[in-house]
């Protein structure tokens, strides 16, 4: 496996901010690409959405590093970070459909950079049947985020005046009364 090793240690700076605490070190084809201690990473970058089917971390942690700091460095161009990414997830044994559905989509955020007619013709066969089968789980989930969304900030307003009252706090008397 091109990764030297297997374990990735993270430190959480904020909901969605992580901070690498040992390096990671993966070998491609032709170079060695080294991802420093203290990189920082929203790992795979997945909107709410669709965090039901795919969460931010999983098999693919590792390769959504990489991903992450191949395009923030940018010792390739991204057309080839993506295919990097591609490669990565196969390597770590991330099922089929999934490597595919997640380099479609981090092809769509580059705006399809540097892509070749072959590239965009791939990102068209896995995107289309991607969309049709994505389009109503995200438009329910959708909706009851924003159903929930609603209920938090109307339990808030009622509750808010409520929040700020001094509680009596009982009192305890260590030894004898």
């Amino acid at each position: 496996m091109p990764f030297v090793k297997s374990e990735v240690a993270l430190k959480e700076l904020g909901p969605e901010k992580w901070e690498l605490l040992e390096p990671i070190e993966y070998q491609g084809r032709k170079e060695k690409f080294y991802v420093h201690t203290g990189f920082k990473t929203d790992l795979a970058s997945v909107p709410r959405i669709f965090t039901w089917l795919v969460p931010r971390y999983g098999k693919y942690t590792k390769a959504a590093i990489v991903h992450d700091f191949l395009c923030e460095t940018k010792p390739v161009n991204r057309a080839d970070a993506d295919g990097l990414f591609r490669r990565m997830m196969r390597e770590l044994n991330v099922p089929f459909l999934l490597r595919w559905m997640m380099w479609a989509a981090v092809r769509a955020g580059s705006g399809l950079q540097a892509a070749t007619f072959r590239d965009v013709m791939a990102w068209l066969l896995v995107t289309i049947p991607s969309v049709i089968f994505l389009l109503a789980p995200a438009v329910i989930v959708g909706v009851w985020l924003i159903v929930f969304w609603l209920l938090e900030s109307v339990f808030f307003l009622l509750l808010k005046p409520f929040s700020h009252k001094q509680v009596n706090k009982p009192k305890i008397f260590i030894g004898r009364q």
